[in-house]
């Protein structure tokens, strides 16, 4: 589980850099930045009320846990504290790693323009008020009203992760606005090697993601690792076929977002269905994503780096498919429709899916105007013409003068050169 937790910490640096790499070059410290300041954020919250209000017992009829039990994690504090021999310490640390990347995926659709006081202070109360008591729901496997009281599946947190981070990524970004510019002069990825690093090291650490989810290393872990495995393979074809044939070339920047479409999509479903069942899902999530990308366009709403279209769309067709491919004979145990377990399952499927997609969307519009009014959200055209690295960090992310001078140096030692010869 320690070592799960390792992995699952080092998507947020995998995050930082695909998101990063997507970025302006005058605005990529700033998308790392926020995407890392959900350590200094969430993590903090998590320690002092947020592991409460997500395993806590039921309080307010279930809509969240008990606030005070499990205050500042102090009745956890003693080596006696264990589930099933786990200590349960090892699993606050655990589920604070969703915590910390859930927020931080939210950042990428208002890339460019946010301030980053304002993003801070959004973070800490999505995460208090939307994502805390999400977690409780889908997570809380003994009092959560989505995993025990519709049973729903969701083993890893595609409705608790990506539906709720790609619905909050789609209100903010309309609340935001769009950039200067957008859509017909917007930044191009300023560093596709970047970009696919990251999207590497998001896969690695989504094995602890998935397979940490089993809370022991034994089968289920194994199947969950297995399926992630072939998802993402099948979602990376997906992708690129649809980009040559609406396109001509198959991309860069297209396999490393077909590598996380099948990441978001397979994470409810890893244990439930067959590793054919994975590949499938896998496949469907690279073609749906590829297609929801371009929704941003049809719509006209600015998500930078397509949060939307890929976390919220890869999140439905995962939780959504469940209904259809799920394996009665897998560990999480539920029949979909092509294994002959009928439609109930797809129905509360989508009950867990639209729950999350009301209360993220309400709330988090709700908080980004209180921000709005009280603090400001988005910073000055000028800051956003210069870059927002310099106007919010008074930062570069490359020195370009140290470039130039150089330039300027040798051209001038090859000129002394030219004229003594």
């Amino acid at each position: 589980m320690l070592t799960s937790t390792a992995l699952v910490l080092l998507m947020t640096p995998g995050l930082a850099l695909f998101y990063g790499g997507q970025a302006h070059s005058k605005s990529v410290l700033n998308m790392m930045m926020m995407v890392f300041s959900t350590f200094a954020t969430v993590g903090v919250l998590w320690v002092i009320v947020g592991y409460s209000l997500a395993f806590g017992d039921n309080a307010v009829g279930g809509w969240f846990g008990n606030p005070a039990q499990y205050f500042m994690l102090s009745s956890l504090l003693s080596e006696s504290v264990q589930t099933d021999g786990l200590p349960d310490i090892a699993f606050v640390a655990f589920q604070a790693m969703f915590a910390i990347l859930t927020v931080g995926l939210i950042a990428g659709a208002v890339a460019n323009r946010m301030k980053f006081n304002s993003w801070m202070v959004f973070s800490l109360l999505w995460a208090l008020i939307v994502y805390f008591p999400i977690a409780h729901w889908v997570f809380d496997l003994d009092a959560g009203w989505i995993a025990n009281g519709i049973g729903a599946v969701d083993f890893a947190g595609g409705t608790a992760v990506h539906i709720n981070a790609g619905m909050a990524a789609l209100v903010l970004a309309l609340i935001l606005g769009k950039r200067k510019g957008w859509p017909n002069d917007s930044a191009r990825p300023h560093n596709l090697t970047m970009v696919m690093l990251g999207a590497g090291l998001l896969w690695f650490g989504w094995f602890g993601f998935n397979a940490g989810s089993a809370a022991v290393a034994n089968f289920a872990a194994s199947y969950a690792f297995l399926n992630t495995v072939v998802a993402t393979c099948t979602a990376i074809c997906g992708w690129l076929i649809i980009e040559q044939i609406r396109d001509g070339k198959p991309t860069s920047l297209g396999a490393a977002s077909g590598i996380v479409a099948g990441l978001v999509a397979i994470t409810p479903a890893c244990a439930a269905v067959t590793p054919l069942g994975a590949m499938a899902i896998g496949f469907i999530a690279g073609l749906a994503c590829a297609f929801g990308v371009g929704l941003k366009y049809r719509f006209g709403f600015d998500d930078a780096f397509d949060v939307v279209g890929v976390h919220l769309v890869g999140g439905l067709v995962g939780t959504l498919l469940i209904g259809f491919f799920a394996w009665d004979g897998s560990p999480a145990g539920a029949g979909g429709v092509f294994y002959g377990g009928g439609w109930g399952q797809l129905g509360v499927q989508a009950v867990a899916a639209l729950a999350v997609i009301v209360y993220s969307g309400v709330l988090t519009a709700v908080i980004a105007l209180i921000v709005k009014v009280t603090m400001g959200l988005r910073i000055e055209e000028e800051a956003e013409t210069v870059g927002i690295d310099e106007a919010e960090h008074a930062e570069s992310g490359y020195d370009y003068s140290g470039m130039a001078s150089g330039r300027v140096g040798a051209a001038a030692g090859n000129g002394a050169t030219a004229g003594v010869l």
